[in-house]
């Protein structure tokens, strides 16, 4: 889960409260004026909660509100990912995706490490900013449920075979390298008719006009976009041209660098993409060492003291006394993987073996015995044989192209069920300002 505080903190407001609403006959006086804005299945989004959706939006774009839509566009944008959030967290608990203490407590350890800083300290910043860390910790959770739900949506319905992978290494998209794409998206509701299908046309085509007439396109995403990403200006990173769908790819290989494509249809609604930047991929070359270790892990039977000691004992016998190294970690080491061979580890790439391993690895010259070291598996002494480098194109690629036809399928699977999810919902937003005027032509709710 690689986010930034301040991403996480925007996201935090248009998570799913931590105590959802569920629909009552009658409200406490002292709630009169928190009206209800959207009814989702048996639950319902409060004003409020949108008030602070909303305001943490525009806390984000501070300087910068002239990217922001009209007042009435930005509500509908952020009630629509509030009611698409809180039918995610519903459909996920119907299933039993549950998550625990501890997976929170991993995460904000993520978070944290992230911005090099301590979980305490990632708790200052985060109520230093005015939020609720126990609102903070509740959007990890929806989160992470979130991620549950799509695993449990994509893994049995995502398979990529080796036809699949050859195909796709063999075509000119694959060879095409990688760009750096923004879109803008126009969704068609699901089950839409002539004129819905008309609607969403048409604002397609307002929202290409306003970026020829001078809007910048992140302004205009933020404007027009109903996709995940519209908040953030629509910005999709760098992909490979063989992970870009094949209605769209013929169109982007066309374009330079700056240009703005048509309004393109797709299976989902229209689409408008600018072309950023792109690049040539480029020939994959890591290295890899050939080390041996020996492992003194504690036990019932020995303390953490001694088994440090008995690795000093060791690392005095093999540089003072020059006894084999692979002798003593026939006889000594506790790493069943490596100690009947010596302690050879074979050749490997630098993280295969851990973060302490591979910093010492660095550190080392051929040839050189380390001194004990701790990691989580005990006290280690290593010797690091040699190194290489290694092109690891032909694999990586093989991995990559994997992914890649993996993550399209994942994506498109994905759609669907949302799509077929929000299309069976009850979904009744009461405030008609708040209703999305092309959705609401449609007859569908957003």
């Amino acid at each position: 889960m690689k986010q930034s505080i301040a991403s996480l903190l925007l996201a935090l407001a248009i998570m799913l409260p931590a105590h959802a609403q569920m629909l009552t006959p009658a409200a406490p006086a002292s709630q009169s004026l928190d009206r209800i804005v959207a009814v989702v299945n048996e639950e319902v989004i409060l004003q409020s909660e949108l008030n602070d959706a909303v305001a943490s939006v525009q806390q984000q774009y501070a300087g910068h509100t002239e990217q922001l839509p009209p007042m009435n566009v930005l509500q509908q944008q952020v009630l629509d990912r509030l009611v698409l959030m809180r039918l995610q967290i519903q459909k996920a608990q119907d299933q039993g995706i549950r998550v625990s203490d501890a997976d929170v407590d991993q995460a904000i350890q993520g978070v944290a490490q992230q911005n090099k800083l301590t979980p305490e300290q990632l708790r200052a910043q985060v109520e230093q900013s005015g939020a609720s860390f126990a609102a903070f910790r509740q959007q990890l959770s929806d989160q992470i449920t979130v991620q549950r739900l799509h695993q449990s949506v994509v893994q049995d319905s995502v398979s990529v075979t080796d036809s699949e992978i050859d195909n796709l290494l063999s075509s000119p998209t694959y060879k095409a390298g990688e760009v750096h794409l923004a879109h803008i998206q126009i969704s068609i509701p699901g089950g839409a008719d002539a004129a819905a299908i008309q609607a969403s046309q048409t604002k397609a085509e307002q929202a290409l006009a306003a970026i020829k007439g001078g809007m910048d396109f992140n302004a205009a995403a933020i404007r027009y976009s109903d996709a995940s990403d519209a908040l953030d200006g629509g910005d999709l990173g760098w992909r490979r041209m063989d992970e870009i769908p094949a209605a769209f790819a013929d169109t982007i290989g066309s374009m330079k660098p700056g240009e703005v494509s048509p309004a393109l249809r797709g299976p989902t609604g229209f689409h408008i993409l600018k072309l950023i930047d792109q690049r040539q991929s480029s020939r994959k070359v890591v290295t890899e060492f050939h080390a041996r270790q020996i492992l003194i892990k504690p036990s019932e039977l020995v303390t953490p003291a001694q088994a440090e000691q008995k690795a000093k004992d060791l690392y005095n016998r093999i540089t003072n006394k020059h006894e084999d190294f692979a002798t003593l970690a026939k006889e000594n080491s506790k790493d069943d993987t490596t100690a009947n061979v010596g302690g050879d580890m074979g050749w490997f790439q630098p993280q295969a073996w851990g973060a302490t391993i591979s910093k010492e690895l660095g550190e080392l010259k051929d040839n050189e015995v380390s001194q004990p070291f701790q990691s989580e598996a005990g006290w280690h002494i290593l010797q690091r044989l040699g190194s290489r480098e290694s092109d690891q194109t032909v694999q990586i690629g093989r991995d990559q192209a994997r992914q890649a036809i993996g993550t399209r399928k994942s994506e498109q699977v994905y759609d669907d069920y949302l799509r077929d999810l929000r299309s069976n919902a009850y979904i009744n937003v009461l405030v008609p300002e708040l209703r999305d005027t092309d959705q609401a032509a449609a007859g569908t709710s957003p």
